[in-house]
């Protein structure tokens, strides 16, 4: 792992732009930023603006520079109170990095991960009271040598104290675990937030497998489903299903394929969700509790070798719409909301990761509906994974490759 000192890219936008707009507020709406033929055609969106929303473009000109390379398939990325970073590898690792690139060596204590496939170390978010405490979170794929699968896995959550060094996490306690454990290598999920409340969420995928996507749509699996547990892995007494009989207490909502990226939104504490979907059905949702959101039953897109999911349904009574999907799909991975000082234009937009698509999506956020997209981090050319705001309102990302990368986002001044 090294530090690259000047690889830095200016954006196309003219010089002459950025010095007459300094707060990076977005130009008048254009033509959408998508363009290509869409996966499945003959669907219609619900609603105007729930796809392929009006092209927005920053004036400021923009510059990225990779801080720091080396590191394989980082996962996840958090903001330490000291401008540090963590960064998760899916094999198993977890590393602190600073602003100027200095990569520690793997911090010790995390249990072992079933880095397998889509499976290993995923995302890491520092505690609520961190600044006291030092704990941090993690989720993880995890094997299950005893629950009578071979091969068995599921997705768990743990938290730890971060030594005061920074070399290890101490007094580990596994605070949630999926359940049922299975035998694949996909799907795992997981993307973790804490609400003001306290509360954690943590996102779930429903295994991709045939076999497993009904269990999205059932209450006694936690497939599918985004979770909502306290600090300590206990269960909120309002959780929408506590008390229903054969209802897991700890699912906020249900039928969701592979969510990558969660968000609270600032201001209102809303839950938002990106949904990694098939060929044209990649989502953006913000989830109500109890609500269901349709997968595998409804859902936009078509199967990745072409065929109509479930005839092709795309609403019904009773099931959320998304509040935007991507058609072709662009590979939704994290999100965060924008409240940083670089771009005060940007506030309370959206940034989604794009693994496929390789860039971060800008969507502008009105009245709970995208009226705006702009598609950032273009030239780097590699699958970004996931996505933080910098204490001076700079935007980090890492990049889910072999030589993974976190990578600076910030105005040419």
């Amino acid at each position: 792992m090294r530090l690259i000192g000047l690889a830095v890219t200016v954006s196309a936008l003219a010089m002459a732009a950025a010095c007459s707009a300094q707060d990076g507020a977005p130009s008048a709406a254009g033509a959408p930023v998508e363009s290509r033929p869409a996966n499945a055609p003959d669907q219609q969106p619900a609603f105007a603006g729930q796809t392929r929303a009006a092209g927005v473009q920053t004036t400021l000109a923009l510059s990225h520079a990779v801080i720091a390379s080396g590191l394989e398939h980082p996962w996840g990325l958090a903001l330490m109170p000291d401008g540090r970073w963590l960064v998760t590898e899916r094999p198993g690792r977890l590393r602190i990095i600073s602003a100027d690139g200095a990569v520690s060596a793997p911090v010790a204590g995390l249990p072992p991960v079933a880095a397998r496939g889509q499976g290993g170390l995923l995302d890491v978010v520092t505690g609520p009271t961190f600044g006291t405490d030092r704990m941090i979170y993690w989720s993880y794929a995890e094997a299950r040598p005893d629950s009578g699968v071979d091969g068995g896995n599921a997705t768990s959550v743990a938290r730890g104290r971060l030594s005061e060094d920074g070399g290890r996490v101490e007094g580990v306690q596994v605070i949630f675990r999926a359940l049922p454990a299975y035998d694949g290598d996909k799907h795992f999920g997981s993307s973790l937030a804490f609400a003001p409340d306290g509360t954690l969420f943590i996102t779930l995928g429903e295994r991709s497998d045939t076999p497993m996507r009904p269990q999205a749509q059932g209450l006694g699996s936690h497939m599918g489903k985004t979770i909502r547990i306290n600090a300590d892995g206990t269960v909120p007494a309002d959780n929408p299903f506590v008390g229903q009989v054969g209802a897991l207490p700890e699912i906020w909502s249900l039928g969701h394929r592979n969510m990558q990226g969660v968000a609270i939104q600032p201001g209102t504490g809303d839950v938002w969700t990106v949904e990694h979907g098939t060929r044209g059905g990649d989502e953006l949702n913000r989830e109500r509790a109890g609500a269901n959101y349709g997968w595998p039953e409804v859902a936009y897109g078509v199967e990745y070798r072409g065929a109509p999911i479930n005839g092709g349904i795309t609403a019904r009574e009773g099931i959320e719409q998304p509040v935007y999907y991507w058609d072709p799909s662009i590979a939704t991975g994290g999100m965060t909301f924008y409240d940083g000082a670089m771009f005060p234009g940007w506030r309370g937009n959206l940034l989604v990761t794009a693994l496929k698509d390789k860039h971060i999506a800008r969507l502008v956020i009105e009245n709970g509906r995208v009226v705006g997209e702009e598609r950032l981090l273009t030239t780097l050319g590699e699958r970004v994974r996931d996505v933080a705001v910098g204490p001076d309102g700079a935007v980090w990302v890492v990049t889910d490759e072999t030589d993974g990368k976190l990578v600076r986002l910030a105005a040419v001044r």
